[in-house]
């Protein structure tokens, strides 16, 4: 079964952050009641992978100021039918940054959200299931802005409130800046 890893993570996610049992129960329900839960056609919602990118030295974190949403996010889009959420995740920061050398800080998840996506054009309002993994950019930092952003930067953590006031934003950064990696 495709949904098997996911569901798996999940569960090792929970262990990690039993405090958010209420949403990564409601997120693996999702996930266990419609196989096609990682194609963009499932119009109530569908998985996406995110990508938490730090530099080097773990003090920054790039954000896109997304065109379409209008705000500063962590870089991420759409599985399109890839089950494996994590190569989603760093196939869509590389696409969106011009980053090629992501190095996955570890292979558990490192935050989950659900949240609502408004109605645009043809599409209707739906939840995007985004799960988000954490990368270290090693090598060169020099990013591209690409048509899907109308800007990017490398954003010090501990200043991100400057930026945005989304609260998955404040928790993956408090766990980034908590954690001993």
């Amino acid at each position: 079964m495709h949904r098997t890893p996911l569901l798996q993570a999940l569960a090792q996610y929970q262990t990690l952050y039993p405090d958010e049992t209420p949403l990564i129960e409601r997120f693996a329900s999702f996930v266990r009641s419609h196989a096609d839960c990682f194609e963009r056609s499932l119009l109530i919602g569908h998985i996406t992978g995110s990508a938490w990118v730090v530099n080097e030295p773990g003090t920054h974190v790039l954000l896109t100021h997304h065109r379409k949403l209008n705000m500063w996010i962590q870089l991420g889009g759409h599985a399109d039918g890839e089950a494996d959420v994590r190569r989603v995740a760093q196939r869509e920061a590389e696409e969106e940054s011009g980053l090629l050398q992501l190095v996955p800080v570890t292979d558990d998840i490192f935050d989950m959200d659900i949240h609502a996506i408004p109605e645009r054009g043809d599409e209707p309002e739906h939840f995007h299931y985004d799960v988000r993994y954490a990368f270290r950019a090693v090598g060169s930092d020099r990013f591209t802005v690409t048509e899907e952003s109308h800007d990017l930067a490398w954003i010090p953590v501990e200043d991100l409130s400057a930026y945005t006031d989304e609260a998955s934003m404040h928790r993956m950064a408090q766990k980034w800046l908590h954690s001993a990696v």
